[in-house]
């Protein structure tokens, strides 16, 4: 099957769809030229991927080769600064990559504001002057509380990782919201900082190696979690002060703006500024 685009049924969305691929883009601005050319730069994308995938699942060393496709290049750049003395591959962008390359083709409609939503990683435009509220949503649907980004800040992408997204994690965190300047920095960023939060060793936790669940894995034979059982408040504190830390780092290097970690009833966050987590969850700001 190709590629499928459709407008939602309020009228004002796209839905661009192709295989894993699944994306949902706003435009305040002239929609008709800016779906129009959004279609056109989506029907290659999942064709760019599939001739380099299986290099772009490799682990990234600062010896590896960069990429050929536009998007691969993308991803390339985007999880290279992430790569020292860490297991990570290229594929840990790749959702926010698709989400930043359709933007960027959007943009040339010079559009106020536009954002494309890729399963939660979300690249944004804003134009002088504009700013965007978003809402943080639990994996249960609960409101977690609020993203607002202004013109002015440094920030043009979010990204959202933890064991229950649509990819295996290492770590515990029920969801990591980054941001950063492009969804596909925040994307590798979000997957690296759930990865941990975690308690290693831990009885509660139950692992099984990826490739387990899933032999085409970019993970290999790395342990993810499979079960979670309750922790109590104190485990659950320091398995998000680990994570709070690596998010800390990566804000000390410039590679993002921002994260909320959430566990269970707990939650973290290191700029209250722009991320307002709900009074439901206990927090350290």
């Amino acid at each position: 099957m190709g590629p499928s685009a459709n407008i939602l049924p309020c009228g004002q969305r796209l839905h661009l769809q192709h295989g894993p691929i699944d994306l949902i883009i706003g435009v305040d601005g002239n929609k008709q030229a800016a779906f129009h050319i959004a279609k056109d730069r989506f029907s290659t994308v999942l064709q760019e991927l599939s001739e380099e995938l299986s290099e772009l699942r490799l682990p990234l060393t600062g010896n590896t080769m960069a990429p050929l496709g536009q998007i691969a290049r993308h991803m390339d750049q985007a999880a290279r600064p992430f790569c020292a003395g860490t297991y990570v591959t290229r594929m840990a962008a790749v959702a926010g990559a698709v989400a930043d390359t359709i933007l960027d083709a959007i943009k040339l409609t010079m559009p106020m504001r536009a954002y494309v939503n890729n399963g939660g990683d979300i690249a944004i435009h804003l134009a002088p002057g504009q700013a965007f509220t978003l809402a943080i949503a639990g994996h249960n649907g609960d409101d977690l509380g609020r993203i607002k980004i202004h013109y002015d800040d440094d920030i043009r992408g979010i990204a959202t990782s933890g064991r229950h997204g649509r990819s295996h994690s290492l770590g515990i965190a029920d969801s990591v919201t980054v941001l950063a300047r492009s969804a596909a920095s925040a994307d590798v960023a979000a997957t690296l900082i759930a990865n941990a939060v975690d308690l290693p060793g831990h009885e509660a936790i139950t692992r099984m190696p990826a490739s387990a669940l899933d032999e085409d894995s970019d993970l290999a034979d790395l342990p993810i979690v499979t079960d979670l059982k309750v922790l109590n408040p104190q485990d659950a504190a320091q398995a998000l002060a680990n994570g709070r830390m690596k998010a800390e780092s990566f804000i000390n290097k410039n590679l993002i703006s921002a994260a909320a970690l959430f566990l269970q009833d707990q939650s973290e966050t290191t700029c209250p500024r722009q991320l307002s987590i709900s009074q439901r969850t206990s927090q350290h700001a």
